[in-house]
């Protein structure tokens, strides 16, 4: 299994990690800051740099076929560099921090906007560029009123934090996973909340921000009737060049 750090320092950008191996798939290491894609939330990108200065560039994260493997996928045209990576080396791992960021941005934005429509999602999309919920309703959104919810709750800071309860917890409180299209995993024990203070409190295992405000203003650039049953949300962020 590879060390989760992100789970609980998502604000760490550079770390050490050993090579656990390397295969078509990409690297394994033993331990990451890189959070593979999932649960909607886009796969990391940066850079291992290596002992020598040399560096691989990393596209892209994800989940190995292994539980709890985590393979890192090397950008394009870097096989030289790639066949004299072995198991057991050191690598300097650095996050594309700025996309990171945007992620967490975009991903506590998403909470804050299930808090403002009282619907279970079908399907879900954060990426740097923005961020998507499918509302499974039938009701019309207007696109000023939630524009207007959900930068007050941004304005009003609230903080977040990580809350663990139990399978059997969970069992006996099923409004706390508010999508049908992703289950939080089961059988470790143990499920990962995420709480955001006086707003909302449900399942999630992505990276998010420590406080609303730190979010930023978002816009709604799209609300659409995909089906019957379904409206989509689009977000944005106001600024399109924030300063990460």
């Amino acid at each position: 299994m590879t060390q989760e750090i992100f789970r609980d320092e998502p604000y760490l950008a550079e770390a050490d990690a050993v090579v656990a191996s390397r295969d078509a798939r990409g690297i394994v290491l033993d331990r990451t800051i890189f959070y593979p894609r999932g649960g909607g939330q886009a796969g990391d990108a940066g850079v291992m740099v290596r002992a020598g200065g040399g560096q691989i560039a990393i596209a892209d994260t994800v989940k190995g076929e292994a539980p709890g493997e985590i393979v890192h996928v090397p950008a394009p045209g870097q096989e030289a560099a790639l066949e004299t990576l072995a198991p057991g080396e050191t690598v300097h791992l650095r996050l594309d921090w700025v996309r990171r960021h945007r992620h967490m941005r975009f991903h506590t934005a998403t909470h804050l906007l299930c808090a403002i429509v009282p619907h279970e999602t079908n399907g879900c999309s954060i990426t740097a560029d923005y961020a998507r919920l499918d509302f499974d309703m039938v009701e019309p959104l207007d696109r000023e009123h939630l524009e207007r919810e959900l930068a007050r709750l941004v304005e009003e800071a609230h903080e977040t934090r990580t809350v663990w309860i139990t399978d059997e917890e969970l069992d006996a409180k099923p409004e706390l996973v508010r999508t049908m299209s992703v289950k939080p995993p089961r059988g470790v024990g143990r499920i990962r909340l995420l709480q955001i203070e006086g707003v909302d409190l449900q399942a999630c295992g992505g990276t998010h921000v420590a406080n609303t405000r730190e979010i930023g203003a978002v816009v709604v650039t799209k609300i659409e009737k995909k089906s019957a049953m379904t409206r989509r949300v689009v977000l944005g962020f106001a600024d399109p060049d924030p300063k990460d």
